[in-house]
């Protein structure tokens, strides 16, 4: 997997296709439910938390296109993706796909600064300016974007303060939370998710939603996840990415068939 076509650097690809970035997946979405268009929308999506892991599969999809994809994978993921926000309501607003893509590039950042050290400037220029084509293939106009990372950091900060939690954003996050629709394994490891979770989430929205912060466990779980990325070879946790990009492939070449 090299990215072809993308003009990424090495530390890019080696950031971008960690799998260990997932694990911010839960705060990115009950910060993207902060913005009512949404959590109106995603509430009216009854399949959202019934199948999250459908919605999983779907993002790193996009995301690991959009990313470190070819032009011809970026272009396909970006229609299924367009596709499927045609059926949910508000979906394609300006301000809500801005405030999406920002808490997949603010959260990725995050967990990748918790687990492996601050990134170099070099590393957080580019993902900023990365991040960018995560709205830009779904119709966000690029001067919408932030030009640089100090005016994301303000765009960011003064979001958060604005963000309402409101009836829809707290059902939905309470079935996500709940993971009642997920397999086993992964209600196994709910538990030390919520934990993470609470970490990466901002003081006020983790009492919006009413969810606990215990420093302790936090921290226990931090440090268990830190000698996990550790042990694990990349390789492994590149695996994901390798896949999903894998499968865009293949349903390219069905397509030409």
């Amino acid at each position: 997997m090299t990215g072809v076509g993308t003009g990424r650097s090495e530390a890019f690809r080696r950031y971008a296709a960690d799998a260990s970035l997932v694990l911010g997946g839960l705060s990115a979405l009950l910060l993207q439910f902060g913005d009512p268009t949404v959590a109106r929308g995603v509430a009216a999506h009854s399949t959202f938390a019934r199948d999250p892991l459908r919605r999983l599969h779907g993002t790193l999809t996009y995301v690991y296109a959009i990313e470190l994809g070819s032009a011809e994978q970026r272009a396909i993921a970006a229609r299924l993706v367009d596709a499927a926000h045609s059926r949910i309501p508000g979906a394609r607003d300006t301000a809500s796909q801005l405030w999406v893509a920002a808490t997949l590039a603010h959260t990725g950042a995050q967990v990748h600064e918790l687990l492996h050290g601050p990134l170099t400037p070099a590393l957080a220029d580019e993902i900023h300016a990365a991040s960018a084509d995560l709205g830009m293939m779904l119709q966000l106009p690029a001067d919408t974007w932030p030009a640089d990372r100090a005016g994301f950091e303000r765009y960011w900060n003064a979001t958060i303060l604005s963000l309402e939690i409101g009836d829809d954003a707290r059902a939905v996050a309470a079935e996500l939370l709940a993971a009642r629709a997920a397999p086993w394994w992964a209600r196994l490891a709910l538990p030390a998710v919520r934990e993470f979770t609470a970490l990466l989430l901002p003081a006020a929205v983790r009492a919006a939603y009413g969810i606990p912060f215990h420093p302790r466990r936090a921290g226990a779980v931090l440090a268990l996840v830190r000698v996990l990325v550790r042990i694990v070879p990349r390789r492994v946790r590149e695996l994901p990415s390798r896949r999903l990009l894998g499968a865009l492939s293949a349903r390219s070449v069905g397509r030409v068939a």
